[in-house]
């Protein structure tokens, strides 16, 4: 049985040398980790290019989505990004914060934070930060947050749970939060839930899609809405690392889904001392 923290080493360790890849090998694997495949093309993450903000030395083609597109983000606010990586959602959401805001990257991952560090520096950011740490309990104080985003990191992150009620925690009264990240439909074979490269892959770390957004409710979010949603396909040649011809074949005719879904909730205006929102 592999603990929570065999699986924080096991993703420590995959994103240290993912920090330093280059995007196209990043974007041709699952989430950058192992099992390259031939069949070149982004797999799971959306084209940042085009965003206001963008800054190609902070993309490791390793997101899921577009969370910061959808966040909301108003000039002057404090806006964190969970799993900040090399910097790009962070960057993103500096352009729509202004000078007058903030922006707080946090990544387990110290060559990660140092990657990020840099680029902020080569872009004289004074107001975007980031802070090595592990997001089941966040550097932050409560109710420093306007905003929270986060690109295809809750996976990866063994108690789920946690992570939900530390972004209430960290959320300010009526802030809110626009997430990326895989779920699942069904149950993926016992071979892939088992595959370490899969779980640092943001695959078998995936919980069901419907358990994802109860912890969300349950956590005491409000305005729970699915923002996007889209399908992930997995090549062959990765599965073929995994699964035999047979299983792929029984894979593809199941009715087993792989998501990602970008999610917004909102942290209530209460007085809910259990909740910490007083």
């Amino acid at each position: 049985m592999t603990t929570d923290q065999e699986l924080k080493e096991l993703v420590r360790r995959k994103y240290s040398e993912i920090a330093l890849q280059d995007k196209d090998s990043n974007m041709a694997s699952c989430c950058g980790a192992g099992g390259c495949s031939t069949e070149v093309y982004n797999i799971m993450s959306d084209d940042y290019t085009q965003l206001k903000g963008y800054n190609p030395d902070a993309d490791l083609g390793l997101g899921c989505g577009l969370p910061t597109e959808f966040a909301q983000i108003k000039p002057g606010d404090v806006v964190i990004d969970l799993g900040s990586g090399a910097g790009n959602d962070c960057f993103i959401a500096r352009s729509l914060t202004g000078e007058t805001g903030k922006v707080i990257g946090i990544d387990f991952t110290e060559a990660m934070i140092e990657k990020a560090r840099i680029n902020a520096e080569k872009l004289g950011f004074h107001n975007v930060e980031f802070r090595q740490g592990d997001i089941e309990k966040m550097p932050v104080t409560a109710k420093t947050a306007d905003v929270i985003v986060s690109n295809c990191v809750l996976n990866l992150v063994p108690n789920k749970r946690n992570v939900v009620n530390e972004i209430f925690r960290v959320l300010k009264p009526h802030g809110h939060f626009s997430i990326s990240d895989i779920v699942l439909v069904g149950e993926l074979p016992k071979n892939l839930r088992e595959a370490a490269e899969m779980y640092a892959g943001c695959v078998s770390g995936a919980i069901q899609k419907d358990d994802y957004l109860n912890l969300i409710k349950e956590a005491g979010f409000e305005s729970i809405t699915l923002q996007k949603e889209k399908v992930i396909h997995i090549p062959d040649d990765i599965l073929s690392n995994y699964l035999s011809a047979e299983e792929i074949t029984a894979f593809r005719n199941s009715d087993v889904g792989i998501y990602s879904v970008t999610v917004f909730a909102r942290k209530p205006d209460c007085c809910d001392p259990e909740k910490g929102c007083c």
